[in-house]
């Protein structure tokens, strides 16, 4: 009897857990954020990567920024990158699954959609020895019933200037420097290098305006 209880009791307790991250909205993730933090903080968040050449620039310009960053790796560009996820391991970035081939996990069936998934956390956690606890799913679409499967926190965002269809670097930039506030997680793509341009001025300019830049998973802990 008890063996059962304390069984129920931890899956209504990842319920509520589940439940209180998918539907905190940007003025709830703030609070939270505030509380701990006296600056007003700020997530940058990558999607997609890595590129070999644009995520090296990257690396370099967070580097030489001293801020660290978020990155969803999808697993098939990870392959032939591994010393690329390495580096962003040992310079204080955060590492999160993206899948393995950026597929729409609602478009497929579950043993697809976990195969996608558990393969990324293999290889990431191969490389770094850690294994990934934070998941972006592709365009957002993600079933609740995945969070019992996999043990992962679904991890969205509150800016998006969709950097992935556009060119203009200044209008990326003035798009998420007019929208942030505190507690707001930024998605941007580290394999255009227009993005990664675009990310280097913003974090520039946020900067100047007082933001501190942490890893996503300290805002939604908070």
């Amino acid at each position: 009897m008890n063996k059962w209880f304390g069984v129920i009791l931890m899956a209504l307790t990842a319920v509520m857990c589940y439940l209180h991250l998918s539907d905190m909205n940007n003025n709830e993730i703030t609070k939270k954020a505030s509380a701990v933090y006296d600056e007003k903080i700020i997530a940058i968040t990558f999607d997609d990567g890595p590129g070999y050449n644009s995520t090296r620039r990257l690396l370099d310009g967070l580097k030489e920024r001293n801020v660290v960053a978020s990155f969803f790796i999808v697993g098939e560009n990870a392959e032939n990158n591994k010393e690329l996820i390495k580096r962003m391991y040992n310079e204080g970035h955060l590492i999160c699954n993206h899948t393995y081939t950026h597929i729409d996990l609602s478009k497929i069936d579950k043993k697809q959609a976990l195969k996608e998934i558990t393969e990324t956390n293999a290889l990431i956690e191969s490389i770094t020895g850690e294994k990934p606890s934070y998941i972006r799913p592709p365009g957002g679409a993600w079933d609740e019933k995945m969070f019992f499967e996999v043990d992962m926190t679904p991890v969205f965002w509150t800016v998006d200037p969709c950097d992935w269809k556009r060119t203009d670097v200044e209008g990326i930039v003035n798009d998420v420097v007019n929208s942030v506030s505190d507690g707001s997680i930024i998605l941007l793509h580290d394999i255009y290098d227009t993005s990664v341009a675009a990310a280097l001025e913003i974090i520039d300019r946020l900067k100047d305006k007082g933001y501190l830049f942490v890893t996503v998973d300290e805002i939604l802990i908070s």
